[in-house]
Formats: C-alpha cells, structure tokens, sequence
C-alpha cells in the first residue's frame, strides 16, 4: 500500500484468491461474497474519505464509529453485522501498557473493516498468521483469534502485576522504607486505569456471546464464551489487586506512623529526664550571691551526683509506670 492509502493490511481470507490482495482487488472483495479484510489507519489524513468512499453501503452509524477518537469497548448489532470495539494492551515503545489501545471493527458475513489509531500486537498476530496460511476463514472464526489475542496481552499484563505486588507486599513487611510508598501508589494507579476498560470489555464479550449473530457458529459461540469467562476472571483477579494495593498502602502507612510515634516517643521520654536536670544546672548557674556550694571545693561533685541521683530516680518511676522497659 502507498503513503497516501490509510490502508495498512489487506487480505483475502477464503476462496481461491485467498492471500494478500491490493486495494482496488480489495474494495471489489468487500462488496462481494468472498470475505475480505482490511486494517486502516486511524491517523491517515485520507481515513474518513476513504471510508466515505469506499464503504458507503455501510449503516452511517457504523462508519462514524469506526472514525471515533475516544472509544470504550462496546458491541451493537446493525442488520447482519456488528460494530465491535475492544481494547487489547499498549506494547508501543515508550506508552505504558494500561493506557490501552483501541480496535474498531465493523464485521459480518463477507466484510470485516479493522481500525486502530495505535499499532495493535494482536492485529499484528493475526497478519502473521494469515501469510502463514492458518489464518481464520471465516468472519466467527477471525472475531474469536482476535478476542483470543487481546485477552491473552491482557492476561500477562494481569499476571506481571501480580507477580511484582507479591515482590512488593514482601518488601513492605520487610522493609517498610518510605521510598516504598511510590511503588505502592503506581501499581494502584495502574489496575485502576486498566480496569477502566476491562470491565466494559468482559460485558462487551458476553453480549457478542448472545448476540445470535448470523456469521457465528455455536463452535465459535462456545469458544468466545470461554474467553469471556477467561476476562471475567482477569476482571476479578484486578479487583482484588486493587484492593491489595490499598491494603499495603494503609500497612505502609501504619508502619511509617509507628515508627514517627516511637521516636516521638524517645524524644519525650528524653525531654521528661533532661528538663529538671536543666532546671538545676540552670539554678547554679546563676552568678548571684548566696548560692550554696560557692566556699566548697567539693560542690560541684555533689551537684554531679545529684543530677545522676535525679536520673536514677526518674527512670526509676518512668519504669514504674511502664513508660519505658516492658510495656503492656
């Protein structure tokens, strides 16, 4: 395809010329029986015109959701076809994987027309596999290995977080260090803006379910419900992670304020034993006549040996009162 065509991937996918086809063999499949497929851009310039053009026997409902910028996943019958959106994980280079990229699909019998705005690893898989030649035949077949490979991306996303709350937790209750709290904040921040989509998503997958869609066999049927529940249990499994991830925040939150407490606490114990001592030696200090001790040469022990008289005394009671020592 050329730079001025917003077509990206254009295939036959049953019949005898089954395989990759140009663009005029490819405008001419989508109006006949053989099934075709064709992948645009969403940020081609020529898009909108080329769907205007090219696709004008579509419902204008369909087309103007195929050109729409802001998406979330959802599914509508129109006549014999639907209009399909989905989102599957940001792999691109430099995008984090929650900020989740959109497919716009319109699909039936003899048509499937694919748009994303981001390149999309599942849309990629199943180019592959189509010039492999085990690609799907069928407009079932090519709904169910594209919500297969969205579902799998989503579910090793599911899985790494997992695996880096479990290292997280254990770090937490080992470690407990404020640098921690960050950590804490951006898995949570991450499950949230992922299950933005993923549950619009599990809903959208169980209504294409029972959609009783002409071009979807009961074989096809039962292994979309299978996926369903595979992102129902990713849905779930996200939840509980988010709520994980407010447990070790309020865990990490306590262990920081116990630990601000008991060297709140030192430092008030520290204050009951130096204030009086303070007052004391405050006392003598003063350069006045008729201190005591001024004509003695030993004085200034006896003062010494007051003070630690004073300390002994204290820490004496402060045990007494449990304040320090074994506490109940």
């Amino acid at each position: 395809m050329t730079d001025q065509s917003p077509i990206l991937l254009a295939h036959i996918l049953n019949g005898p010329d089954r395989g990759i086809c140009d663009e005029a063999t490819l405008i001419h499949t989508l109006r006949e029986e053989t099934l075709g497929w064709v992948h645009l851009s969403g940020t081609h310039a020529a898009a909108e015109d080329w769907i205007m053009r090219h696709l004008d026997y579509l419902d204008p409902q369909a087309a103007e959701a195929l050109l729409d910028v802001d998406t979330r996943p959802r599914m509508s019958r129109m006549g014999d076809g639907m209009i399909v959106i989905l989102r599957g994980m940001n792999w691109n280079e430099g995008e984090d994987p929650e900020d989740m990229v959109s497919v716009r699909m319109y699909i039936d019998a003899h048509r499937i027309v694919t748009i994303s705005r981001k390149r999309v690893r599942s849309i990629e898989k199943l180019d592959a596999d189509i010039r492999a030649g085990r690609g799907p035949e069928t407009a079932g077949a090519f709904l169910f290995q594209l919500i297969e490979y969205l579902v799998g991306g989503i579910g090793n996303f599911q899985r790494t977080l997992d695996q880096e709350a479990e290292k997280l937790e254990d770090a937490v209750i080992l470690e407990g260090t404020e640098s921690l709290r960050r950590s804490v904040v951006d898995m949570r921040l991450q499950v949230i803006a992922a299950l933005r989509f993923l549950i619009p998503q599990r809903d959208v997958l169980g209504d294409i379910t029972r959609s009783g869609s002409p071009f979807i066999d009961a074989n096809t049927r039962r292994e979309i419900e299978e996926e369903a529940i595979k992102m129902t249990r990713i849905v779930e499994d996200m939840e509980e992670l988010r709520d994980q991830t407010m447990v070790l925040r309020e865990e990490l939150s306590g262990q920081l304020s116990d630990r601000l407490n008991k060297n709140m606490f030192v430092m008030s114990v520290a204050s009951v034993v130096f204030l009086p001592l303070g007052f004391i030696t405050g006392l003598f200090g003063v350069n006045v006549a008729g201190m005591p001790g001024t004509q003695n040469s030993n004085a200034f022990l006896y003062l010494c040996l007051a003070c630690v008289g004073i300390v002994i005394l204290q820490i004496g009671g402060l045990m007494w009162l449990r304040w320090i020592g074994r506490r109940r």
